[in-house]
């Protein structure tokens, strides 16, 4: 039922719940919004949503995502055990490239999303979305044949560079080699005598990197540091910003997706690799699956009217008084000048232009199916490019 947003409602801060290297530093530069992810807090606004929007889609935008946990896995049968928990063929995963991966369970529903960092042959971390991923691996490994296995949360604290001169900060912060970091690849960097890992990675649908650090002490020196090796480039602390990943089409677990789905659903069955021999978990359901129509699908939605408030939890959407699916992501995009969201919706209901209708804070609003993404990733790109066009 959707009633009123519960605006100025407060997180207590608790000791069960872990605080990440960068929280006393973000609480310093002014953050006061978190939010709990993976029993961690994790930094949310710093300014204002609009603000963080235009700097992360014109400059640099520095985020520390504490919550984003790491769950090393490690040993001489890491490397099968890993290709047992995810669908995607590993055996193509180099030493230093990183796979965005899905685990799913028996009947194929999506129990995380991570992206899989191999740092040696026989040593991985996962690096989870909100999800207990560590004792799901904790628990497929007790009956599991690959015996020499560790598991364990790596206790890593990851801070995000985001933005079209993210590779300008990391140049001059760890010098030019980081420029030929490709896509979905990683490597070792070295801040104040101690390595650090860097992926060419992100949630923002922009250019950008991940830092992850093990050495917690380090938490404030990094980040002040990224902030003023940044000043140059309009560095400022935000979230990447939900209205840039809606508008990139980058779905949330336990949102977009969970359980209930499966990779056909959702636009990700090219991450159901099935031409090997691979045993993992769900892969008979997922071969079933695969040559049936599905029921549901995710799409997107643009909404009339003046901007909405967020919402809070699924919305039900209708047609002519029938429910079809739910709402499940919504934002306003300052470059469209519109209301967006995703959903999941009824196949039969899922054309592109189908008018349906939801309930929102203000009462009932129309809305149309749109198609995906509503503006266009800008991750794959040049370092060296948008470094050159920074500068012109």
């Amino acid at each position: 039922m959707v009633t009123k947003p519960h605006k100025g409602a407060k997180i207590a801060i608790q000791p069960r719940i872990r605080k990440g290297a960068f929280f006393d530093a973000a609480w310093r530069h002014g953050c006061r919004k978190f939010s709990v992810y993976n029993r961690t807090y994790i930094s949310s606004t710093f300014s204002n949503p609009t603000d963080e929007y235009w700097n992360v889609t014109k400059n640099v935008a520095i985020w520390p995502v504490m919550g984003e946990r790491q769950i090393e896995i490690s040993g001489k049968d890491s490397a099968k055990f890993v290709q047992f928990l995810t669908s995607r063929d590993m055996a193509k995963c180099s030493v230093n490239q990183c796979k965005y991966a899905l685990i799913t369970d028996q009947s194929g529903g999506i129990i995380c999303d991570p992206i899989i960092l191999k740092l040696a042959h026989d040593r991985f971390w996962l690096s989870t979305s909100d999800c207990d991923l560590e004792l799901w691996a904790k628990g497929v490994a007790v009956n599991a044949p690959f015996k020499n296995v560790a598991i364990s949360d790596a206790n890593i604290s990851v801070i995000q560079i985001q933005g079209p001169k993210s590779p300008n900060l990391v140049s001059d912060m760890f010098g030019e080699d980081i420029l030929d970091l490709k896509y979905y690849w990683h490597k070792t960097v070295i801040f104040q005598g101690n390595e650090l890992q860097i992926s060419r990675t992100g949630w923002s649908g922009e250019f950008g990197y991940e830092l992850y650090l093990e050495d917690h002490e380090q938490g404030d020196a990094l980040f002040d540091a990224l902030l003023d090796t940044g000043k140059p480039y309009g560095a400022a602390p935000g979230a990447v910003n939900q209205t840039r990943r809606i508008e990139s089409g980058i779905l949330s677990w336990g949102v977009d997706m969970g359980i209930d789905e499966n990779p056909y659903q959702v636009g990700l069955g090219r991450l159901v690799e099935l031409e090997n021999d691979n045993h993992f978990i769900g892969r008979a359901a997922l071969e079933k699956i695969k040559d049936q129509q599905v029921e549901k699908t995710l799409v997107g939605l643009l909404i009339d009217g003046s901007p909405i408030e967020v919402n809070e939890s699924p919305w039900n959407l209708y047609s002519n008084g029938k429910k079809v699916g739910k709402l499940t992501s919504l934002s306003y995009s300052p470059r469209l000048k519109k209301n967006i969201a995703l959903g999941l919706v009824s196949k039969d209901f899922s054309e592109v232009g189908t008018e349906l209708s939801v309930t929102t804070w203000d009462g009932e609003r129309n809305l149309y199916v749109s198609g995906l993404p509503f503006l266009p990733k800008l991750q794959n790109g040049d370092a060296r490019s948008l470094l050159q066009a920074s500068k012109r």
